[in-house]
């Protein structure tokens, strides 16, 4: 019969209407949510991504600014200008685009940024706000993507055991943090995998959830699922095709033809987890504009 396919662009369409409701409350108490991003370098991928935030902004009505700088930009203007917009009232979430070049100590922009500020949720305030379970932080986009991807398409993980292949900042460790908390989009029972796991398969074959996040083409195979697990796929590999338009298509980490003959459930790549991040940051963003609201001494929208 094969899997039924977690559709996260159905999903992420559901949180748009939610965060049009919101934004338009904002708006009637006179404030439009305002989100610069930042690109230093000309990176492709990174280039597209920012494309991509602005054209869900714009979709929203969210105020977007996009500041392209070049690649020799220098690491103390760069905090120059975070400073700047961490004072700006008009922006509520500033986000730089990862990776930045390697003459800027990545460290010190993320800690640069306001917390209140900081949509991307990498600044150790939010980080640690969300592994003690604190509410009033900022969560990680992808991860908290996913999770809302689960609980959303009736993947309750509360009692189940969530395998993440994959111990990133950006996505293993924030993922595991949030789906170990104690509320009921939560309370799973997590073990994250790595490259320097030993007996990797005997692992990934007890997971009622198996999310992989390793950025290996085809690395999870069929032999490596439970007989009815749910499979979330956060990989985006690029691979050659000369039968696409582009001469070249995306992937993920799991042997997707193989792997929906067993799992229950499965994200496709494309169309699975990416629609979810940039959904979810839209939110942080939505979030971050009612929390200034609230500083000013008007009540939440």
């Amino acid at each position: 019969m094969g899997a039924k396919i977690i559709d996260g662009k159905e999903i992420a369409d559901q949180i748009r209407k939610d965060l049009t409701r919101r934004i338009a409350k904002l708006r009637s108490e006179g404030v439009t949510p305002g989100l610069t991003v930042i690109l230093v370098g000309d990176d492709p991928a990174s280039s597209s991504y920012v494309r991509m935030k602005g054209k869900a902004c714009k979709e929203l009505g969210i105020y977007s600014h996009t500041l392209l700088k070049p690649p020799d930009y220098s690491e103390g203007s760069l905090l120059g200008l975070i400073e700047k917009l961490n004072d700006d009232p008009m922006i509520h979430g500033i986000l730089v685009q990862m990776p930045v070049p390697e003459h800027i100590d990545v460290s010190k922009i993320v800690r640069a940024i306001d917390p209140d500020k900081d949509v991307d949720a990498f600044h150790p305030v939010n980080v640690g706000k969300m592994l003690i379970g604190e509410s009033d932080g900022f969560l990680p986009a992808t991860p908290h993507g996913i999770q809302e991807l689960l609980s959303r398409s009736g993947h309750k993980v509360a009692g189940k055991h969530v395998v993440i292949v994959g111990r990133s900042n950006i996505v293993g460790k924030p993922l595991a943090a949030i789906l170990m908390q104690k509320n009921q989009a939560a309370d799973a029972t997590v073990t994250v995998c790595h490259s320097r796991t030993e007996n990797l398969k005997d692992i990934t074959l007890q997971a009622d959830v198996l999310v992989s996040a390793i950025g290996k083409v085809n690395f999870i195979k069929a032999d490596m699922v439970k007989e009815g697990a749910v499979v979330v796929d956060v990989g985006s590999n690029r691979i050659d095709d000369p039968t696409a338009p582009r001469g070249y298509r995306f992937v993920g980490d799991v042997d997707f033809a193989a792997v929906k003959e067993k799992a229950s459930a499965i994200t496709p790549v494309p169309g699975g987890v990416g629609p979810m991040t940039i959904i979810m940051l839209m939110q942080n963003t939505v979030q971050a504009a009612e929390k200034a609201l609230e500083r000013q001494g008007r009540p939440k929208v």
